[in-house]
This record gives C-alpha cells, sequence and structure tokens, in this order.
C-alpha cells in the first residue's frame, strides 16, 4: 500500500514537472545549445564550421547579467549531420525554440554564417527579435564586388564553390582550411583552434551551407526587419586589395535597406573579432544593449 502510495505521488510529481517542459524544445535537431546565467536572453549564433565555443568570452563578459543561448550547429564541430538543407532548418527551429521557451524579444548575435541566420530570422520572424547584432557578415556574398550581380550569377558562383569544396582531397581541403583561417584570425593558437574544429566538421554541410549562403541575396528582406540593429565589420585582412573606405562603403551599401542601422568598423580585427579584438566588441555590445 506504501509502495503504491510512493509510486502515485512520484507520477504526480512527474507530471507536474514535465508539465512545465515546452513540449517541442527538445526537437531542434538542427543545433545544440548551451544555456547559461539568468535575465535578458541572448542568443548566439556561431560562423560557419565554428562552434558554441567561438562565444565562450563573450558569455563569460555577458551572462551574469543575461541568460545566453549558445548554438553550434548541426555537421559543425563533430555534430551529426541533419538531411536536407542546413539554414533554412535552423532559422525556423529556432523560431519554434524562442516561441516554445517563451523567451521574451531575446538578443540575437551572430558571426558570419550566423550573422545570415540573425538576418533570415529577424525579417522572417520580427515580432520574436528584440536587438540583432550581426559580426563580420553581408546580406549578399555575391555582391561584394557587384552590387548589381544577377541571380545566374549568384547561383553559378555558388556552384563554383561547392564543387570546389566537395571535389577537393582532404590533403588539399583541410590546407585551404588553414589558408582561410590564417586569413581571418591573428593569433596561431586562435587559429588552430579553429581549425581542429572545421576538419572534425561535415564537409557536405560546409559546402552546401556556403553554397545556400553565396546563391541567396538577403538585401531585398532587410527592409522587414523591426529590430535595431548593430553591424560589426573588419577590413585589415584586405588592406592590401582595398582601403578601410572601401569597405566601409560595402558595407553601408548592403545595408541600407535596413532602416537605422549602426554600422562599425574594427581596425584591428580580422574576421573573428571575438578573438583579435574582444574589447572592442564587447565595448559596442554593451552600448548597444543599454
Amino acid at each position: 500500500m506504501q509502495r503504491s502510495i510512493f509510486n502515485s505521488v512520484c507520477v504526480f510529481a512527474a507530471g507536474l514537472i514535465l508539465a512545465h517542459v515546452p513540449a517541442r524544445a527538445a526537437e531542434h535537431p538542427a543545433f545544440r545549445v548551451d544555456i547559461s546565467g539568468e535575465g535578458q536572453p541572448i542568443i548566439l549564433i556561431p560562423g560557419l564550421a565554428s562552434s558554441g565555443a567561438a562565444w565562450d568570452g563573450t558569455v563569460a563578459r555577458f551572462c551574469g547579467q543575461h541568460q545566453c543561448h549558445v548554438l553550434t550547429l548541426a555537421g559543425f564541430a563533430g555534430m551529426a549531420p541533419i538531411d536536407g538543407q542546413l539554414l533554412p532548418a535552423v532559422e525556423q527551429q529556432l523560431s519554434d525554440y524562442i516561441a516554445d521557451l517563451h523567451l521574451d524579444h531575446p538578443t540575437v548575435i551572430g558571426h558570419s554564417l550566423g550573422g545570415y541566420l540573425g538576418i533570415k530570422l529577424a525579417a522572417d520572424h520580427p515580432q520574436q527579435v528584440g536587438r540583432l547584432i550581426i559580426v563580420d557578415a553581408l546580406p549578399a556574398y555575391a555582391a561584394i564586388q557587384e552590387d548589381d550581380v544577377t541571380q545566374q550569377q549568384s547561383l553559378e558562383m555558388a556552384n563554383q564553390l561547392r564543387d570546389k569544396m566537395n571535389s577537393a582531397d582532404s590533403a588539399a581541403y583541410a590546407a585551404a582550411m588553414q589558408r582561410g583561417l590564417s586569413s581571418k584570425i591573428s593569433k596561431q593558437a586562435d587559429v588552430e583552434r579553429e581549425l581542429e574544429i572545421a576538419l572534425r566538421s561535415d564537409r557536405a554541410t560546409c559546402a552546401n551551407a556556403m553554397f545556400e549562403m553565396t546563391a541567396t541575396d538577403l538585401r531585398p528582406e532587410l527592409a522587414r526587419i523591426t529590430a535595431p540593429t548593430l553591424v560589426l565589420g573588419t577590413w585589415i585582412a584586405y588592406r592590401q586589395y582595398v582601403p578601410k573606405t572601401v569597405s566601409e562603403a560595402l558595407y553601408q551599401r548592403q545595408y541600407r535597406n535596413l532602416a537605422g542601422v549602426t554600422i562599425a568598423m574594427s581596425d584591428s580585427a580580422r574576421h573573428f573579432i571575438m578573438y583579435d579584438d574582444p574589447d572592442w566588441l564587447y565595448a559596442r555590445i554593451e552600448q548597444f544593449l543599454k
């Protein structure tokens, strides 16, 4: 009799607990989430072939007064890939995640590919995003050299990138990854850490994500974004080709459809601003969140 009462109490208690767990909160196979801190929520999305660990310093800085939800995307950093297109899946599942956990207008911070996803989320679900911070990402990668690039030209460029990534042998692929990261990160230790993560990422997932970003022009969608937006760009990695003024003009042109956007350019950081100049990054985030 006592055992029966005990079991009934346990079942009742479990039901109470489960009633407070969002039914679909775990249904996001397109990404893993690490949660820490308390307060107004911040969602942090890493870049291509990177992991949520890229945001460790940012989490340490801001998650005393905020609750951070740090994503690692499927197929990256040893995570199992998913079937189908990754980026649309991440966007929809992240929107569901925000709704299921009742996150109140979270700040979304995205680096590179994560910035692309932040733009898509804020444009397609403007009622969910409180503020948007884009770290060195552009809405139209195929239009970096020519503003009026056609859809056909974008597709051709995207196909060439994907084919090149998929056709390289393992040694050539690893060497290309190392060259790319060395141009995007200043410190060798940071390059080596990101390279190890990149080489544990699924190549097909990376190639397809690059295809999606390159083939898609998000500039027409910027007008749907209602969240205050901060764009943080870089230029020194390309200074041998173009001066700062040209890089700044590129960012201004690409984001001209986004009303009220604030754009700031780092004079010391390469693509991974969170590694190269974290203090500059943190100062601008703090000012923007006030």
